[in-house]
């Protein structure tokens, strides 16, 4: 084990949430780098290397945690793109959004998404929950090396 750590692509557009999330990622014991995104543009910017991530030298995430209502490409969007590019498309997605409409958990996990993580509304609940399914994601998940795919 060489000791790097993957990062972690948070794609929420909520500042409240985003500052939320990474406490919550931090008590839980994860130390991978987080990278924010704002929207559901810059998330593909930042996987495709491109924009202002044009010269990210860190591997792929090895977890996606994105909310469903983004700005200019939302998380169906999102989840869509990333299973569709070979590439990206081993990489874990789990939406963390409010939304408790049964249509779009279905959507969600249709498109192929790992995990649907409604957010709670008690401070205490929304830091379990986060702590507990990041834990999850990067103990449970290998990302395959760079290169393994022809094209990559």
């Amino acid at each position: 084990m060489t000791g790097i750590r993957h990062p972690i692509l948070l794609v929420e557009d909520s500042e409240n949430d985003i500052e939320l999330t990474l406490i919550a990622l931090e008590r839980g014991g994860i130390r991978n780098p987080v990278h924010v995104a704002r929207d559901g543009v810059q998330a593909m910017e930042f996987l495709r290397r491109a924009g202002k991530w044009a010269d990210r030298e860190d591997e792929h995430p090895v977890l996606v945690i994105l909310d469903k209502k983004l700005p200019r490409l939302d998380g169906h969007e999102v989840i869509e793109q990333v299973k569709g590019d070979p590439a990206l498309r081993g990489i874990p997605l789990v939406m963390l959004t409010s939304s408790r409409h049964e249509a779009d958990l279905l959507r969600s996990y249709d498109l192929g998404v790992n995990a649907y993580v409604v957010k709670p509304l008690k401070f205490d609940d929304f830091m379990e929950a986060i702590g507990d399914m990041g834990a999850f994601w990067i103990d449970h998940n290998t990302l395959r090396p760079r290169g393994f795919l022809a094209g990559e």
